[in-house]
């Protein structure tokens, strides 16, 4: 992928820090051939101008315990002032839903849900989702396994 607004240092800085969040600046300088006070100014200017959101640690969902992953279709009865904004909140505010996304298509949300067992889900599909105003209709996708993971983006 062709990033016109990133040189080719920020780029590959962006690529290795997607590979590991917890290198050194100078290991990260010595990776992309540049010294280490230019490239760890560089890494600031990405970070200061919102290339990079957050470092944070990709945990092992199954070691957790978390070994449910659910792919939520759910549509809305209607988008009356104040019905997107409390579902949309409720997503944000639970921690087993770790994706929201406004869609296109035959459902107005796409939501992934981490849960420990199906008996989890029930009582987030039953205890959440079913008491929120404004919902018509949720189709649930269960993951049978996992083809690819990966948070990465394309550079």
């Amino acid at each position: 992928m062709k990033n016109t607004s990133l040189d080719a240092a920020s780029v590959k800085i962006l690529a290795e820090l997607q590979k590991n969040g917890r290198i050194s600046s100078n290991e990260l300088a010595e990776k992309i051939g540049m010294s280490a006070s230019p490239c760890w100014r560089r890494q600031k200017e990405l970070e200061e101008n919102g290339y990079i959101v957050r470092y944070t640690a990709l945990l092992d969902r199954r070691k957790l315990g978390l070994a449910v992953v659910c792919l939520l279709h759910i549509s809305l009865l209607r988008h009356a002032e104040g019905v997107v904004e409390q579902f949309e909140e409720a997503m944000r505010l639970r921690p087993e839903v770790i994706e929201c996304y406004e869609t296109t298509g035959s459902s107005d949300y796409m939501v992934k849900v981490v849960v420990a067992d199906m008996d989890a889900y029930h009582d987030f599909l039953h205890n959440v989702l079913v008491k929120l105003n404004g919902i018509s209709q949720i189709n649930t996708s269960v993951a049978l396994r996992e083809v690819k993971y990966d948070t990465a983006m394309p550079l």
